[in-house]
């Protein structure tokens, strides 16, 4: 008479009978037609980085309740656990895509931080000062900017809202 599941999308969830041969905890539950997923998952999902990411995760979250209804009772559990993987890797690939644009967007906000320190102290030095100085100095001075730009504190305070929940 179970008709509706809440589980969290997590590996190994559902225990594999060696016996059987088979994931076979629902069965005998021929009326089992919804699996909805509980914990942070929709948090996640809602904070990728791209719409097509989200609309794509939605839609494969959303199919086993399109195609349980229509698969026999001795291969539910079968059809879960592999919806549940598939789920996961896809969830996986999009984490580690996000990453890394979030790496690479951090990387410009860096030298553009930089950049801008860089630019501010060239507005402060007069136009006929920096035609003599050495080339070890000029090079010095970027690094020393580079370190006191602040940069780290930017990035410390915007990687929060770049994480995925």
């Amino acid at each position: 008479r179970l008709q509706r599941i809440a589980i969290p999308l997590k590996r190994g969830l559902l225990v594999y009978d060696d016996d059987a041969e088979e994931y076979n905890q629902f069965d005998d539950c021929e009326q089992l037609v919804t699996v909805d997923l509980v914990g942070g998952i929709h948090k996640t999902v809602a904070s990728l980085h791209m719409d097509s990411w989200r609309t794509e995760m939605i839609a494969e979250i959303n199919r086993i309740n399109q195609v349980l209804p229509t698969i026999p009772a001795d291969d539910k559990t079968g059809v879960i656990q592999q919806w549940m993987e598939l789920v996961i890797d896809k969830m996986d690939n999009y984490k580690a895509e996000h990453y890394r644009y979030v790496k690479e967007g951090v990387t410009l906000l860096e030298l553009a931080v930089w950049k801008s320190k860089i630019d501010e102290k060239e507005e402060y030095t007069a136009e006929g000062e920096t035609t003599k100085k050495a080339k070890v100095d000029a090079e010095s001075a970027r690094k020393e900017r580079r370190i006191t730009c602040g940069a780290s504190i930017v990035i410390k305070n915007v990687l929060p809202f770049l994480q995925l929940e």
